[in-house]
């Protein structure tokens, strides 16, 4: 089943917790298993029959409280449990029905989409449905709170539909035990920062006389209240300088990384100038290029590093770039070529016009025989042949521009003609992160881990079997692309 193996490679599991649900606890498993097969249930202290029923249900995980202590406290639980077991997002649902689990697909797009937030499902036609004033009365109560302690907006805070990024979760030890505990994880997740967003999904209320409720009106509404009122007070002293502080670090992180970057630039390449110049050997100031742009990245990638952005490389086939190939990788930021540079100094780059001319390092750049692409193939051919012949690799985006989304666009045909013409190994490598800690569109780095996977090289032969035009190969190795850049991004974010 796709959504259930993707669940479980993205670290996902089901949490359900449940009191006095005898009427419907099995049900809501049995068509939740047919999702999830990783489901945790909390029996909260249930005097009913929900305990025997759960018993008789092979491949679940019970967490059994012996007394009634809330759906908070429930929660937690359930959240440790899944922690203990190795998860790193958990999707929690209500036992009575209300909910469907047919719609955690439409969650789990959401955690593929925004991973690391905390999605939200917004339940659909509450407008419509047959409610209680106290319900209708509740979950605008608890809306206009939320907004008011964050200032953002969500159109339904009361629902129990949720995926939550368990290693984010903020306040779990001081989380109140009862109804109140959902909008608390949601105003303490968004204090700290982590992004919440919302996911429509289907939602079944029974004939009045039909449903199972724990909820006290005077009680939990006083309840309520004084958490609010507490809150409240929190978002000033603390909710409000915890996001100035996060967006000043974002800001200074960013122009350290701008201005380390310019200065580096304008003290090195001069310098780098200077000394090409002085030596004579073409051959040697071509070699003295290549090396310098080589340790330049590594200084920069695994040295100096980027803050917040830690650089990890797979090569599980041990590649050591002693053949040259026509190496092509997917391109989110402007830290692609960093990454690839950082490899070898046996890489050479084809670039964009602005780049080969770039007043600051476009010198080095000639140097190191890199050449921009609107020289054209028959212009191009005979100096990367050259460049083959002395054991250089050469490296090629096929998609052509950034992905704006990090999605892989569609790939060009330019690196499989050019691998064609040299009798040259297509080397794949896959970027993940790039785009997310650097975005194409928006100013300001971002944490995140980014990382790059050097893949077995694909020969002549083999990429003849992948079709006999270099369009078919193209669209082949697109699809390649697709599915080991999803398999990267389910093992890598279920740590961000």
């Amino acid at each position: 089943m796709e959504t259930d193996r993707t669940l479980r490679e993205r670290g996902i599991c089901v949490v359900i917790p449940t009191y006095n649900n005898a009427g419907t606890i099995a049900e809501v498993v049995r068509r939740t298993m047919q999702q999830c097969r990783d489901v945790i249930v909390v029996d909260d202290g249930s005097t009913d029959a929900t305990s025997g029923i759960l018993a008789r249900i092979a491949g679940i995980t019970v967490v059994r409280c012996e007394k009634n202590r809330g759906k908070g406290h429930a929660l937690k639980r359930g959240f440790r449990k899944a922690l203990e077991m190795g998860f790193a997002y958990a999707i929690t649902l209500d036992a009575d029905g209300q909910h469907f689990p047919e719609d955690i697909p439409a969650l789990l797009r959401a955690n593929q989409e925004h991973p690391g937030a905390l999605v939200v499902g917004q339940r659909m036609g509450l407008e419509k449905a047959e409610r209680s004033a106290g319900s209708k009365f509740a979950n605008a109560f608890s809306n206009f709170w939320f907004a008011l302690q964050t200032g953002r907006l969500l159109k339904d805070t009361q629902t129990g539909f949720r995926l939550y990024p368990l290693r984010k979760l903020r306040g779990l030890c001081l989380l109140t035990s009862r109804y109140e505990a959902e909008l608390e994880l949601l105003v303490f997740s968004s204090w700290h920062g982590t992004e919440i967003v919302s996911t429509p999904v289907r939602v079944f209320y029974p004939k009045p006389a039909e449903r199972v409720s724990h909820f006290r009106p005077l009680r939990d509404f006083a309840r309520i209240s004084l958490l609010n009122t507490v809150l409240c007070i929190l978002a000033v002293g603390y909710g409000l300088p915890l996001a100035i502080l996060r967006r000043l670090t974002a800001i200074l992180r960013s122009a350290y990384v701008l201005l380390f970057f310019v200065c580096s630039m304008l003290v090195l390449a001069p310098a780098a100038r200077l000394w090409l110049a002085f030596q004579k050997d073409k051959a040697k100031r071509q070699s003295g290029a290549h090396r310098l742009l080589w340790h330049y990245a590594r200084f920069v990638i695994l040295r100096h590093g980027i803050p917040g952005v830690p650089f990890s490389v797979g090569n599980s086939g041990g590649e050591d770039f002693a053949r040259p190939a026509v190496i092509i990788c997917n391109h989110q930021s402007h830290l692609d070529l960093m990454a690839l540079l950082m490899l070898s100094p046996r890489i050479v780059c084809l670039t964009k016009d602005w780049v080969w001319h770039n007043p600051i390092y476009g010198f080095i750049i000639r140097q190191a025989e890199f050449y921009p692409v609107s020289l054209g193939a028959e212009a191009l051919l005979p100096r990367l042949r050259s460049l083959v012949e002395r054991g250089y690799s050469i490296a090629i985006y096929p998609e052509g521009t950034r992905s704006a989304d990090c999605s892989v666009s569609r790939f060009h045909q330019g690196a499989f003609h050019l691998a064609r013409a040299l009798r040259l190994d297509i080397l794949p490598m896959v970027l993940y992160g790039a785009g997310k800690a650097w975005p194409k569109q928006g100013g300001l780095l971002h944490r995140w881990p980014v990382r790059i996977e050097i893949d077995r090289r694909i020969g002549p032969d083999e990429l003849q079997a992948l079709g006999e035009l270099p369009r078919q190969q193209a669209s082949a190795l697109r699809q390649y692309y697709k599915q080991r850049y999803a398999e990267i991004a389910n093992r890598m974010e279920q740590d961000v």
